[in-house]
């Protein structure tokens, strides 16, 4: 068997070094990273991809999209498509900013406790790139996600673009300054907050005795965290009657599924890992 090759296609200028680790980490025998890739600049290094092996061996050889843009990641995830043709193609699997394995295992994190058809789900940051994966998959599984930004128009704009694929979403826009907003998660049963790095968005004084919430789930890692009184390295915890979650609790599952989807992509030449398919890919390796 051929030696397994990765092929980083980084849409930033430097490529990033978690990326690197990992892809190493989950055993790959060759990583060739590449930054500062574009749609325009793609077509030769996915020929280079499919062209020197033969069709038996092109399993051996794979594509990770990264970087810190999902849109320009999602555009490049395209282009690399569009240059396969026959069974001339290698699997993919695309993660800008970690956002769709990050959304994938919170979201599974909420569902060991949670029935999500038809649960009522908040989620702060909503905009933002690992916000928008989760109001995505929450919207998969048919939830009814109020997405919230502190620009309102912002919300407008991300329920648009995820209307695209999910036009029977369920979805609302909020401003997370708006007057009455902190009491939003009280007739909610789930809260996720996907905000900016260092930005407390509830206080612990606000879900002192929550009416429905049942499962709270922080993403923010660096101090003050999201949510008040959670831990980043809650893994299940019950606070006040809620199921809490922290960052670190929810990467754990968030690393399991990346290296696990990139060891998967050396079994076909055919995969294709974007946020809905990793999110269903994770239910099979829970």
């Amino acid at each position: 068997m051929k030696k397994s090759i990765l092929i980083q296609l980084d849409t930033d200028p430097i490529p990033s070094v978690f990326d690197r680790i990992v892809a190493v980490d989950s055993g790959v025998e060759e990583l060739f990273s590449h930054g500062g890739i574009t749609p325009d600049n793609v077509v030769p290094m996915v020929h280079g991809a499919i062209f020197t092996r033969g069709s038996s061996d092109l399993k051996s050889t794979a594509i990770f999209i990264g970087g810190s843009d999902i849109a320009a990641g999602e555009e490049l995830f395209a282009a690399v498509r569009e240059a396969f043709f026959a069974d001339k193609r290698v699997s993919v699997m695309l993660d800008s900013n970690g956002s769709n394995t990050t959304a994938a295992a919170a979201v599974l994190c909420a569902r060991r406790h949670l029935n999500l058809k038809g649960a009522k789900a908040l989620v702060m940051g909503g905009s933002g790139p690992v916000g928008f994966r989760v109001c995505q998959l929450l919207a998969h599984e048919g939830a009814e996600v109020n997405l919230g930004s502190r620009d309102f128009r912002r919300a407008e704009m991300a329920i648009e673009i995820l209307k695209e694929t999910h036009p029977d979403a369920n979805v609302k826009p909020f401003s997370t300054t708006m007057d009455g907003c902190n009491e939003m998660f009280h007739h909610c049963d789930l809260v996720i907050a996907a905000g900016t790095a260092g930005v407390q968005l509830i206080s612990k004084d606000q879900w002192d005795d929550p009416e429905r919430l049942k499962v709270a789930i922080d993403l923010n890692a660096v101090p003050p965290l999201g949510i008040e009184g959670i831990s980043a390295t809650d893994d299940g915890k019950t606070i006040n009657g809620v199921t809490c979650y922290g960052a670190f609790g929810v990467g754990g599952l968030k690393m399991k599924i990346h290296k696990a989807a990139l060891k998967a992509l050396f079994e076909t030449n055919d995969s294709l890992f974007d946020a809905i398919s990793l999110y269903e890919y994770g239910k099979t390796i829970l």
